[in-house]
């Protein structure tokens, strides 16, 4: 019973809620979704509306503004993936530090970084969640576990 109560122990301390997630652009057409009660008149203004949206370019936004510094990030370089604490960019070329190596310098060209798997590190509520139900269903185990 004991080394399971370890490995359990174990286990809560190597487990975060922090994850490294994608961020997704946000879709013009998404946002102009009208209202189906609308009259014809706002209607007719709606559909303007969304030809101009679809004639404009979803807006980019570039690998600079992506890797800003202080960032924590997780990048994907010629199929090879890093988790990097964004330093500066010099000129067309990131300068960052590993994450858990922070000696270690890395330098990247920013054409050599694929900007649809740049992964800022963020706050996971759903694995938080988990984390929360469980302890407490271990709490109660232990406590029953003590009546009986």
């Amino acid at each position: 019973m004991q080394k399971y109560l370890y490995l359990i122990l174990i286990s809560f301390f190597l487990t975060s809620c922090y994850t490294y997630q994608v961020k997704k652009q946000p879709d013009p057409a998404a946002n102009n979704k009208q209202d189906p009660k609308k009259t014809a008149e706002s209607a007719g203004k709606a559909s303007t509306q969304l030809q101009n949206a679809a004639a404009q370019p979803p807006v980019q936004v570039s690998i600079q503004e992506k890797l800003a510094p202080n960032k924590n990030v997780k990048i994907d370089v010629d199929g090879k993936s890093y988790k990097i604490i964004v330093d500066r960019w010099e000129s067309d070329s990131l300068v960052a530090h590993a994450v858990y190596n922070p000696k270690k310098i890395l330098k990247f060209h920013k054409n050599q970084i694929n900007s649809e798997k740049i992964a800022e590190k963020r706050f996971s509520q759903p694995i938080a969640d988990i984390i929360t139900v469980t302890v407490y269903a271990g709490i109660g185990v232990l406590i029953w576990a003590l009546v009986h």
